[in-house]
């Protein structure tokens, strides 16, 4: 058994969804042996779109019914580019009731969601056969659907089982291992964000499934070149990573192993619209594209952050600054559209403090200050070096380049530290009156970004 199978089977042991995974060269032609240990002689659905059916989905349907399963397919287009929009779950449900197979999803992060919600609506277990090392999202609970216009996770499990073919994977085009590269080098300042929430008390680290992650995460993102060549052992650490990713939120029943304030970027640009591919509409940037300019975009910012000293605090005066939440809310509908602004509101408010808990929280940070600079500059890689590894691997590293301008990069900062509930280095700064300080130095004359 190799070691990434060796670490997978460790990780699956703490997963509350997924049984099975199979990662190597050759994987595919295990895919009836892995069917049959999951689901028995029940019938299967394979669930792809015109390109994966190719890849992967006619070799996976002949070996399911070489073993006496029946099989049909249910094939999305290939063209136009295929979106996890809630009329194709809508579609799939549909199609998946009138019968009662599996679904064995091959391809993407997108096939996979689609699957994943629609069996969720149907009540059953299904497969994913994974098509590119592109994201986490194979072993993750919850699907990242677009509803009604809004991009929001919607409740799923995760698949019983899961299998990656090494040289299926190798063969995938280069922009969807960029993206899955991109998706776990942000467990850097995810893992961070992560440990100031520990250190002051508002989620603490959970040992065994932050070990999950960040144990393989240095040696899964150390080869950036060699992924762009295919090779076979840095995708082989790559998918690894992101499998392990997928199996610790499980684990945690949260995506905070996963998740910071890079993604919170992310999901900001996703619900306006932003951050498309400079060139036209489609295809629709990539999940993880988005995510690492949020990665560089954080790193970049906890340099201006540890390099203070928040051991002088003055509790008391950024206490009596401190605005009431009325005023917060005031200032979150006038920096959203009105179709956004009652949702900013609804996720912002559970972690607003009022005046004395801001106190207390003050108090810890000015206390625990040389514990939180020293774990979490620890824990980080400068924001130089991650911009240099996500370039290495094919991704873009600049606002530009995924078509935003300076200034929404730099609005976007104060903006995403709205949207979502959850404590990051955003939250700290804001709480300490430092937010826009450290933002505007990034983009003054001589800044990160001014640099790049």
């Amino acid at each position: 058994m190799s070691l990434s199978q060796d670490r997978l089977r460790e990780a699956l042991g703490r997963a509350t969804d997924t049984e099975q995974a199979i990662l190597g060269a050759g994987a595919l032609g295990s895919v009836a042996e892995l069917f049959d240990e999951m689901f028995g002689n029940q019938p299967a659905a394979i669930v792809a779109d015109e390109n994966t059916l190719g890849v992967a989905g006619e070799t996976a349907r002949r070996g399911l019914e070489s073993r006496g399963h029946q099989v049909e397919t249910y094939v999305f287009p290939g063209h136009p580019v295929l979106h996890a929009d809630y009329e194709n779950i809508e579609a799939l449900v549909g199609w998946l009731r009138e019968r009662e197979a599996v679904p064995v999803a091959v391809g993407g992060g997108t096939i996979n969601d689609i699957a994943k919600r629609a069996a969720f609506e149907c009540e059953r277990g299904y497969m994913t056969l994974a098509t590119a090392a592109s994201v986490d999202g194979y072993t993750s609970f919850g699907a990242a659907i677009t509803r009604n216009g809004f991009k929001q996770t919607m409740e799923c499990g995760a698949p019983r089982a899961v299998l990656a073919d090494l040289e299926i994977l190798a063969n995938a085009p280069p922009e969807l291992t960029a993206a899955g590269y991109a998706d776990l080098l942000a467990k850097i300042t995810a893992g961070a964000d992560w440990i100031l929430a520990d250190v002051l008390e508002v989620e603490p680290i959970a040992p065994d499934v932050w070990s999950l992650v960040q144990g393989p995460l240095r040696e899964a993102t150390a080869r950036p070149d060699d992924l762009y060549t295919g090779d076979l052992s840095a995708i082989e650490r790559l998918t690894e990573g992101l499998l392990m990713s997928g199996l610790a939120m499980q684990a945690a029943g949260s995506s905070r192993p996963a998740s910071g304030a890079e993604h919170q970027f992310s999901h900001l640009w996703e619900m306006e619209g932003l951050g498309r591919e400079p060139q036209g509409d489609e295809p629709p940037l990539s999940h993880g594209f988005k995510v690492g300019l949020g990665t560089v975009s954080i790193a970049a910012l906890y340099e201006r952050l540890l390099d203070r000293d928040l051991g002088g605090l003055n509790v008391a005066e950024l206490t009596r600054a401190w605005p009431s939440w009325s005023e917060v809310e005031r200032r979150i509908r006038s920096s959203f559209a009105p179709d956004l602004e009652d949702q900013v509101v609804e996720q912002s408010h559970p972690k607003y403090l009022e005046r004395p808990q801001l106190s207390k929280r003050l108090a810890l940070i000015r206390e625990r200050w040389p514990e939180l600079r020293r774990r979490a500059g620890e824990q980080l890689l400068p924001a130089a070096q991650v911009r240099s590894q996500l370039r290495a691997a094919g991704c873009p590293t600049t606002p530009a380049e995924i078509g935003l301008s300076s200034e929404e990069l730099k609005a976007t900062y104060r903006r995403a530290q709205m949207i979502r509930p959850r404590y990051t280095i955003l939250d700290l700064l804001n709480e300490t009156g430092l937010l826009d300080r450290c933002v505007a130095e990034l983009f003054n004359p001589g800044g990160f970004w001014a640099q790049a």
